[in-house]
């Protein structure tokens, strides 16, 4: 880390941010405390604490009075809309979850994937593409990319048991989300792994986060039109 002199409570709170993402400070393990930090960084306690009391109501770090300051190893998000599980989804609905992978594959980014995902192009990035079961209803489909720079440990992840969204809620705390909500026709591919008729219509989430600047991932969802969007406020 830089300590360039009188820095914000708001630049250090993004350094440290930029130290999580790195995982220089592992899930669950302690970060140095507010007087080692203020040295690190050339400021006042004060400072370092007003950083640190962001990032906990962030929910990237947990703090304990008089003992320590930790990363969470479950993060709990700021964000007013909570990144849903969708087994969790399924079964409060008394149906019984099952998941299948469809794709995995490491490559480089392409022109397309690098604007959606928000990387330059020829960057190595994880597609992922998986389905979501309720019952023996195909739920979701989900359709994402991951930034293996920002979440380095994807990579040894095989997603064989378990999808990268429940994966990456436990592992990669963010900063920041976008969502958009649309409609439109299934058309061939999605038509054919959601078992619906392609000219039928269907509805897509998508969503991105951040750590900071760097993106971590971008997912598209896609359901039949007859899914209810369930969300907590």
């Amino acid at each position: 880390m830089t300590s360039p002199s009188r820095m914000t409570f708001r630049a250090i709170n993004e350094e440290i941010t930029q130290c999580i993402g790195d995982r220089m400070w592992e899930p669950g393990g302690l970060i140095p405390s507010e007087r080692a930090l203020a040295v690190e960084f050339g400021v006042a306690r004060g400072t370092v604490n007003r950083a640190l009391q962001e990032l906990a109501r962030a929910g990237l770090v947990e703090r304990k009075r008089r003992t320590c300051t930790r990363v969470v190893l479950h993060p709990v998000r700021g964000a007013r809309i909570a990144i849903p599980l969708v087994a969790q989804e399924i079964a409060a609905s008394g149906a019984t979850y099952r998941y299948r992978l469809l794709l995995r594959a490491e490559r480089a980014a392409s022109a397309c994937d690098a604007d959606r995902l928000g990387i330059e192009p020829g960057a190595t990035l994880l597609h992922v593409r998986c389905l979501h079961y309720s019952d023996d209803r195909r739920y979701q489909l989900e359709d994402r990319l991951i930034n293996p720079a920002i979440a380095s440990d994807t990579l040894q992840e095989s997603f064989e048991k378990e999808g990268p969204n429940e994966w990456l809620v436990a592992v990669a705390p963010f900063s920041r989300a976008e969502f958009t909500l649309s409609c439109r026709l299934a058309k061939r591919r999605g038509g054919t792994l959601l078992e619906i008729d392609p000219k039928a219509p269907v509805f897509i989430g998508e969503r991105r986060t951040w750590l900071l600047a760097r993106p971590i991932t971008a997912v598209r969802m896609l359901h039949p039109h007859t899914h209810r969007l369930m969300t907590t406020l």
